[in-house]
């Protein structure tokens, strides 16, 4: 595809772990696949294994973007909530996406600090994205980050001020880095029989709006997705799941970007 003209994008880094990642599945009581990309909708910069050109975007998102001195979990990945943001955005602004997958599974908010870590190699993603589409003449809009992450600090009871301590360095490294916006999607409940509970990274994620600077909570949707039986084990979560937050966070993302 390298040979795509693109009057204007907008460039997205989706981060996080593992449910941003996507683990998505279906079965007989939850069918519902990941949705089909709207003509033009979106393109995947992959800048691990395939940096020269734009994929058409599609699920599995970010399969093949595994780097082992980084963010690598081959085989992992089986559907995300991307597409359906993707469409949602396109749908709202008419703009298409660039998105690029730098999400880890299990990894807790220590490990994006930016000292030779997972941020490190999603900004490392980021850069080389940017210098794509500078070479390819294809002019950036917005450059933002869509973040969602906190199961593993649930785990291992991170309290909540170094919680948001350590989302402030991970937000400030992004903003030094040309991402404008943080869209946040909050993470849901526990769903297994080992008793963690995830109510304070869950409340301290939703004070992270009023505590930093251009950081956008757009969908708290998995919280209530146990209760409704969606989830398909102790953290993850059925496709459906996946195309509902991803549709309301695209939705409200858009929105908010139009009205600031």
């Amino acid at each position: 595809m390298t040979d795509l003209q693109l009057p204007t994008c907008d460039l997205i880094l989706f981060a996080g772990q593992s449910n941003m990642a996507g683990r998505g599945i279906t079965d007989a009581r939850w069918p519902q696949p990941a949705p089909a990309l709207l003509p033009g909708a979106g393109y995947e910069y992959r800048a691990i294994s395939d940096p020269g050109t734009l994929h058409a975007l599609s699920e599995p998102f970010g399969a093949a973007e595994n780097n082992p001195d980084g963010i690598c979990e081959p085989g992992m990945k089986t559907g995300s909530l991307v597409t359906a943001f993707v469409n949602a955005w396109y749908q709202n602004t008419g703009v298409p996406v660039v998105g690029i997958s730098a999400s880890k599974g299990g990894s807790e908010i220590a490990l994006w600090q930016g000292d030779s870590d997972y941020l490190s190699d999603a900004l490392a993603r980021f850069a080389a994205a940017e210098d794509f589409l500078r070479q390819a003449h294809i002019p950036v809009r917005h450059r933002l980050l869509v973040w969602c992450q906190g199961e593993t600090d649930g785990d291992k009871e991170t309290p909540p001020e170094i919680y948001q301590a350590r989302f402030h360095t991970l937000w400030s490294r992004c903003r030094r880095s040309g991402l404008e916006t943080c869209f946040l999607i909050a993470i849901g409940q526990y769903n297994g029989i080992k008793g963690y509970d995830y109510t304070a990274i869950h409340a301290a994620q939703l004070e992270l709006p009023r505590k930093e600077p251009g950081v956008v909570l757009v969908s708290d949707g998995f919280y209530g997705m146990r209760t409704r039986g969606l989830m398909k084990d102790s953290y993850h979560y059925y496709q459906q799941a996946y195309n509902e937050v991803g549709t309301e966070a695209g939705t409200a993302a858009s929105c908010w970007l139009q009205q600031h």
